[in-house]
């Protein structure tokens, strides 16, 4: 199972029948499992943790280019509801460093000329591409 939804779905399905998951987000809060130590039922998998990393993203990116003050933040917005939630982590992680994000959207391939070209035009001195099933298909590619 790949993906959450497909998870949330097996779950709603079965209570008996071993199903393993891999997921962006916690699967605690997610109601997948009990706890990540001890799930409990008949899940269990593996997690990204997607939410709880952007901000550390954002802060290691920060740390090793202290000068940078504006951030390119990648999203895909064929996936709403994680494109506004790590948005949204990034952008309260910004202000508590005092960084500017702009988000830019990339959803297919030909997007990514325009989406460098933006970063220059921002001046921005880093990016930082979100967890999403698309961006990580193209380093498997």
């Amino acid at each position: 199972m790949v993906t959450t939804p497909a998870a949330l779905a097996a779950k709603a399905a079965t209570a008996t029948i071993p199903i393993v998951f891999f997921v962006a987000g916690d699967p605690v809060e997610l109601g997948l499992v009990a706890s990540l130590n001890r799930p409990g039922g008949n899940l269990t998998g593996t997690t990204t943790l997607t939410l709880e990393v952007g901000p550390k993203r954002l802060e290691l990116l920060h740390e090793i280019i202290p000068a940078a003050t504006v951030i390119a933040l990648l999203v895909n917005p064929t996936s709403p509801n994680l494109a506004e939630a790590q948005a949204r982590d990034l952008r309260t992680a910004a202000r508590t460093l005092g960084l500017q994000v702009h988000v830019l959207q990339a959803s297919t391939d030909r997007d990514f000329d325009a989406i460098f070209a933006n970063v220059a035009q921002l001046r921005a001195g880093g990016l930082v591409i979100t967890s999403d099933s698309f961006f990580e298909a193209l380093t498997i590619r």
